[in-house]
């Protein structure tokens, strides 16, 4: 993915086909995403396809900021020769929550059909790390926020809670997923981990 000096640049090539295109850059845990003008999207993602990223790996939208414009559109475009790739947010308001479609960019996509559908609550985490351990409520304890991993980590997230419990402090090997972590700004980095697109 371009380090952030290159997401900057590409901003800045941005802007000079249209001022109003990129909003702001975001470049987090080696990360680096467009902050998008929603009605210029399409000059974004044909920019970045003339760059190179041609593949559109993943589009999502959510639901989940907390204030407006609280919904969002994700676009991950990938350059699959340089092995490189780039995000693309957009949020639109929720009066008027529509956004460009991309099938004229990427014409494979008209042709695709819809299997199946979810959307539901993901209880998920800033950091997309669980929390697990003691509370500040004596005898409450908490195993929660694994997003979708919970299933494959249950073994070894039971066992060490069960040792926490037992002992009324936290087993070494889930020291580092306390509730007070965020408060202390001890944020995991373990997205990839996480398993969970979010």
């Amino acid at each position: 993915m371009p380090d952030a000096t290159g997401l900057e640049l590409t901003a800045q090539e941005l802007r000079e086909i249209d001022r109003e295109s990129v909003l702001d850059t975001e470049f987090h845990r080696d990360r680096a995403v467009l902050v998008a003008e929603p009605t210029r999207i399409h000059t974004i993602l044909k920019h970045l396809q003339e760059k190179g990223f041609t593949a559109l790996a993943s589009l999502h939208g959510v639901d989940y900021y907390p204030h407006e414009p609280r919904l969002g559109v994700l676009y991950e475009m990938l350059d699959m020769k340089n092995v490189d790739r780039i995000s693309v947010k957009a949020r639109v308001h929720t009066e008027a929550p529509h956004i460009a479609s991309v099938v004229e960019l990427f014409p494979s996509f008209g042709k695709l059909r819809l299997m199946r559908q979810w959307a539901g609550a993901v209880d998920i985490t800033p950091d997309t790390s669980p929390l697990m351990g003691r509370t500040p409520v004596q005898n409450l304890y908490i195993n929660c926020g694994w997003g979708t991993g919970g299933y494959k980590a249950i073994p070894a997230g039971g066992d060490t809670m069960a040792y926490t419990v037992a002992h009324d402090r936290p087993h070494p090997l889930i020291e580092a997923f306390a509730l007070d972590r965020f408060g202390r700004g001890a944020l995991l980095d373990e997205g990839a981990a996480a398993g969970v697109a979010h």
